[in-house]
């Protein structure tokens, strides 16, 4: 077995770097084995410099380690802001070019939910657009870990409550203010209580994509417009 996906008694061993920018609230996270040794927020979004990889760089430099011996890197794979997923996997996968390192994704909504402590049946919620809302459904046992209990699907807003069921809604922060449930904001160093994260398949460098729910804004005013779909190679495929 590769370094890159070694284990030890089920439990990972190694060093692994995490980015989570699902938000404006990005951050990043360094794990040793199973244990954060270094967190860092990094703001993200259009209007912001890019922020991230610096924020990266500077984590690894503080905890005494070099790119090239980090074995995982693991990537909040949305759904979430257009702009800051597509520059994270940006860096996630051009790290993992260089340093041969294995790129895992992992769902952001499962690092929101990984901020809470309280054993239960949760709904995670998030704004996606025209008024609609990605949901997924998740569940923490007694040992505090999080695991899925469900794929992320897009709902009318009006349909929340409706799937809410006997769920605990829990609400990512971001987009319009939403009164249904506790705001949780996606934490890269939530990782370490996503159930067997380390057991996620290795992703193909060269067609891994974040999950990024929609279409970009830009598109779809420009297909609108031109009644006709994006060519690959236009510029206007920048996202807002």
């Amino acid at each position: 077995m590769s370094a890159s996906l070694s284990f030890v008694d089920d439990r990972p061993s190694g060093v692994a770097l995490v980015l989570e920018c699902s938000t404006a609230n990005g951050s990043v996270a360094l794990l040793r084995d199973d244990a954060v040794i270094g967190r860092s927020s990094v703001a993200m979004g259009a209007a912001t410099d890019d922020a991230l990889f610096p924020a990266v760089a500077t984590l690894l430099a503080e905890a005494g380690i070099a790119a090239a011996d980090v074995t995982r890197i693991i990537c909040g794979a949305g759904p979430g802001s257009f702009t800051s997923l597509r520059i994270a996997a940006s860096v996630a996968k051009g790290l993992a070019h260089a340093t041969g390192a294995a790129l895992l994704a992992v769902p952001s909504m499962l690092l929101a939910a990984a901020t809470v402590n309280v054993p239960g049946r949760y709904l995670v919620h998030a704004d996606a657009l025209r008024g609609e809302r990605y949901v997924l459904p998740a569940i923490i046992d007694e040992a505090g870990l999080v695991v899925g209990d469900g794929d992320v699907r897009r709902v009318g807003g009006a349909e929340l409550v409706g799937v809410l069921g006997d769920r605990v809604p829990l609400c990512v922060t971001g987009g319009p203010p939403h009164d249904v449930g506790r705001p949780v904001v996606p934490d890269a160093g939530g990782l370490v209580r996503v159930r067997g994260w380390w057991r996620v398949p290795a992703e193909d460098l060269a067609a891994w994509e974040p999950s990024y729910g929609r279409l970009a804004e830009a598109q779809v005013k420009w297909e609108d417009s031109h009644q006709r779909p994006l060519p690959p190679s236009a510029p206007s495929a920048a996202a807002t």
